[in-house]
């Protein structure tokens, strides 16, 4: 039988709101780089979906006999969904890869918080932030073969 864990303790509920509120502003970070580059999905879209992850994982960490895993990949799931509807296609460009893309795996930064593992969604938040900051350099942009259009994705 699966039950909710319903009598937790001070700390517990503690802990559970401070995952929450961490998974909250490593969305809204990357988020806020994005904003800051003019893409419509910024600091709300990333720290809600960072969010919401985070709060399904710890939910289905909370359920007594219940598999967390399945959860996990329900969310990767949904997110990959929401992600497919941010992309278009305009005669041959394609828009929205790099944000559907991010969306995802900020979602996997949430799930990480979640599960107590600080310094992997640290580092992940990390590491999206940089990737996407990256083409703003001036020195990527000459590594970059996409020189001949600027992309706001």
């Amino acid at each position: 039988m699966i039950m909710m864990m319903n009598n937790m303790d001070l700390h517990t509920n503690i802990e559970i709101i401070l995952r929450i509120i961490i998974a909250l502003l490593l969305g809204a970070i990357i988020g806020w780089e994005r904003e800051r580059h003019g893409v419509s999905a910024g600091i709300r879209t990333y720290g809600a979906i960072c969010l919401g992850a985070c709060a399904f994982g710890v939910v289905s960490l909370s359920i007594i006999g219940a598999d967390p895993s399945r959860v996990a990949a329900q969310v990767a799931t949904g997110v990959g969904f929401l992600g497919g509807g941010v992309i278009f296609r305009q005669d041959k460009f394609i828009n929205g890869l790099t944000t559907a893309a991010t969306l995802w795996a900020t979602a996997g930064v949430g799930l990480a918080v979640a599960c107590g593992m600080y310094t992997v969604s640290i580092l992940t938040a990390i590491l999206i932030f940089l990737l996407l900051y990256l083409p703003r350099l001036s020195w990527w942009k000459k590594l970059s073969a996409k020189q001949s259009r600027s992309s706001a994705d």
